[in-house]
């Protein structure tokens, strides 16, 4: 049996890290009943339960745990991701980083965090307002929180994933994050890369009904 792990992104609204992914049992639940795959849900931390507090390198480890978990189980023969926004960054980033990894679906995912790395003080303070970041005194170290969100860079990472099987889908009327960003990410890849774009869909693709049959139509593809 092959293994997903599903990967959410960044909060909207205030507090919103609490709920940031709890609608993603349910997307694992139908995943795992029609494709027969074993799915995981990660919340990374200082979402919903997890402890601790936002950092673009602290998820991207959280990331690597999850990965890792998986593949421990005795009835798991590989492991795929598949992420959501910034979920779906760093997937491209896990996968790139590690050669195990079967292959990566990612949706609506920046091409680096340029965005937030140019002015991380108010990144921070969104940070907490959303509730990513809830310890008093955190970050330890501010430059280094700071650092993660410029070197930490998905488009840099995507060529190390081919062969290996990437399917990058963004929403047409993405006004977060620019529907240029999947194009780029597909021409860094190097290689063949399966690169959709969707009429009309906006940022949180997440609820768009078309894509969780895209995703289904391409884990039944996985050799």
């Amino acid at each position: 049996m092959r293994g997903l792990v599903v990967c959410h992104g960044f909060p909207a609204g205030p507090r919103g890290a609490a709920t940031t992914a709890e609608t993603y049992p349910a997307l694992a639940d139908r995943l795992a009943a029609e494709t027969g795959w074993t799915v995981l849900v990660v919340n990374l931390r200082g979402t919903g339960g997890s402890e601790g507090d936002f950092s673009m390198g602290g998820w991207l480890t959280d990331l690597h745990r999850a990965v890792a978990v998986l593949r421990d189980q005795s009835d798991v023969e590989g492991v795929w991701l598949a992420g959501f926004g910034a979920g779906g960054a760093l997937a491209l980033c896990a996968a790139g980083e590690d050669e195990e990894v079967g292959g990566v679906a990612s949706f609506g995912a920046p091409a680096d965090f340029e965005q937030l790395a140019a002015d991380p003080r108010r990144a921070l303070e969104r940070c907490r307002a959303h509730g990513l970041v809830r310890s008093k005194g955190f970050p330890p170290s501010f430059d280094d929180w700071a650092r993660q969100l410029h070197e930490i860079r998905p488009i840099a990472l995507v060529a190390k994933i081919p062969p290996r099987p990437v399917l990058l889908v963004h929403g047409s009327a993405d006004d977060v994050v620019p529907v240029m960003d999947a194009r780029a990410l597909a021409d860094a890849a190097g290689a063949v890369v399966e690169l959709r774009t969707l009429p009309g869909a906006g940022e949180r693709l997440r609820h768009d009904p078309r894509v969780v049959a895209i995703l289904m139509g391409w884990l039944d593809r996985q050799g």
